[in-house]
């Protein structure tokens, strides 16, 4: 088996905000056990040296919730001394965390910044934006609170990217967001667009895009991200260098660019595994790594056909001439409110429009010498 990428919940669906519209509150809602609680310390050990026996040439570690940091420092101290114990092969681990940033104080960014984590810290822009929807359990804004995370880590010297969750309302404001960012010296940017509840017919909330917007705000930060470009000033959008990197011929950056789903294993607490952050429900969970081999969990994944059922296009998509680029987005927009066969990606409009507005100079980048 190749490099194994785990991406482990160990406070299960625990947070310490409230979220508007977190998506993984409703997955874990649609379960018979919503929340599996803090990951033992022996169950960790046991996916990590399962993990590590198993893996060629690496093994990454990301960390996500819930709040991963409401497992306690000490979960991840223990997880570098376990990581020696058994780490038989000397292969190089990496290791990353999604975090709200309301627990890092200068221990935490400390110990990230010496073990070398790539931390993504949630910020959905300037604070008008942000604390409409990410508040915390009492109803009140983070904004304040992310910031001196930020603070904090860079001061450690850990590194980290800002993650953006596009809302209608980030959506229209971008041209906003983005100058407050470029002020916070804030370079290395992702942004993940709004999902909708899982069974729901989409663009129903007051946060959720439609396919017009999300285009319309892909083209306005392609628009601000170019123009920087142009003046010698770098920022790092994943989604844009993925982008340019496929166009020279390299692979997908996200399983969501390759128009296939990946071999992923997304742990719960308990030691569940499942085949994507996006369905985490109790009919996709491929096994436990507590109790079964990631042999085991292979085979059920090929019993669920997970993966060869991402990848069914709609005739429409084959014929798009944006195809071979846009290779009909993530699954997830592309499941119909009741299930069923897979259709057009719900922001299929989305890309359209971004794409026949920004190819061409997309193409310029990406064999410019």
């Amino acid at each position: 088996m190749p490099a194994i990428n785990l991406l482990i919940k160990p406070a299960s669906s625990t947070c310490n905000m409230r979220c508007r519209y977190c998506f993984y509150l409703d997955e874990a809602a649609k379960r018979e056990e919503a929340n599996y609680g803090r990951m033992s310390l022996e169950t960790l050990e046991t996916i990590v040296q399962k993990a590590l026996a198993q893996a060629e040439g690496a093994l990454d570690i990301g960390f996500q919730g819930g709040e991963p940091t409401l497992a306690g420092l000490d979960f991840y101290k223990n997880l570098i001394e376990i990581e020696k114990r058994h780490n038989h092969k000397n292969l190089p681990i990496h290791h990353a965390i999604q975090t709200n940033g309301l627990a890092i104080d200068s221990e935490w960014a400390a110990f990230l910044a010496e073990n070398q984590f790539l931390v993504g810290l949630s910020l959905d822009g300037h604070k008008d934006i942000h604390d409409q929807h990410r508040l915390d359990i009492s109803g009140k804004g983070t904004h304040t609170r992310v910031i001196r995370a930020a603070q904090t880590l860079r001061r450690a010297g850990a590194e980290f990217n800002i993650l953006v969750v596009v809302t209608r309302q980030l959506a229209k404001s971008i041209g906003k967001a983005y100058g407050y960012f470029a002020r916070q010296g804030f370079t290395y940017q992702q942004y993940i667009p709004c999902l909708d509840p899982l069974g729901e017919a989409p663009g129903g909330h007051d946060y959720s895009l439609t396919p017009e917007l999300y285009g319309q705000f892909l083209c306005d930060l392609f628009d601000l991200w170019y123009r920087d470009l142009q003046q010698g000033k770098w920022v790092y959008i994943g989604y844009f260098v993925n982008l340019i990197n496929m166009l020279r011929g390299g692979a997908p950056g996200t399983c969501g660019m390759a128009g296939s789903c990946s071999h992923q294993y997304v742990v719960e607490a308990d030691g569940s595994v499942y085949p994507c952050d996006f369905y985490m429900l109790d009919e996709y969970r491929l096994g436990n790594l507590q109790t079964n081999s990631f042999v085991q969990i292979e085979e059920q994944r090929e019993r669920l056909q997970f993966i060869p059922r991402s990848r069914e296009l709609d005739k429409a998509c084959r014929a798009c001439p944006y195809g071979p680029i846009c290779r009909g987005g993530c699954r997830r927009n592309r499941e119909t409110a009741g299930g069923g066969a897979l259709t057009l990606n719900y922001f299929c409009q989305s890309f359209q429009m971004f794409f026949q507005y920004t190819l061409p100079r997309l193409q310029a980048l990406a064999f410019r010498r």
